[in-house]
Parts: C-alpha cells; structure tokens; sequence
C-alpha cells in the first residue's frame, strides 16, 4: 500500500513539473523542471522494479539532457546583442532582409 501511495504522489509531482516546463515563459526555469521530471521519474522506475531503467532515466533523462539544454541556452544567451538580434559567426550583427 505505501508503494502505491508512493507511486501515485511521484506521478502527481511528475504532471505538475512536466506542466511548468511546457508551459513556464521563462527558459531556465522549464530547463529545470525538466530535470526534475527525469529524476522523479527514475525513481518511479526504481519502485516499479526496474532499476536498469533507473539508472538510464537518471543519467541521460536528468542528466545529461539538462546539461545539454544549459549548453545551448547559455549558447544562445551570448550570441544575442544588446538590442535581441543575433549575431553571425565572425561577430558581425545579423540584419534582416
């Protein structure tokens, strides 16, 4: 019974934080919720028995997704200038046509 209690507050916090990140405006804080997603998740493998599936889910889901998702937001926060336009490879300031 404490494993089915468990299981269904994980999925709760699960819909919850998989609900920020869709719908949160700011980036950071989806990034976040994303992980955490990942990380309930693996946890909520690891009471269903399966814990190869946990591990998988910890590392790459929680993981390495999240860092992946800071990397190219860190990315895209310093190829932006100071007006919002995007600047080219060589640094030059991108114009539209």
């Amino acid at each position: 019974m404490n494993y089915l209690i468990i299981s269904i507050l994980l999925g709760i916090i699960i819909l919850i934080m998989a609900g920020i990140a869709i719908y949160h405006k700011e980036s950071l804080v989806a990034i976040i919720a994303t992980g955490v997603v990942g990380l309930f998740a693996s946890v909520l493998y690891l009471l269903l028995a399966a814990p190869d599936v946990a591990m998988t889910e910890a590392a790459i889901g929680s993981g390495l997704s999240t860092i992946i998702f800071f990397y190219v937001l860190n990315k895209i926060r310093s190829d932006k200038t100071k007006d919002g336009s995007l600047k080219t490879k060589d640094g030059r300031q991108k114009t539209e046509v």
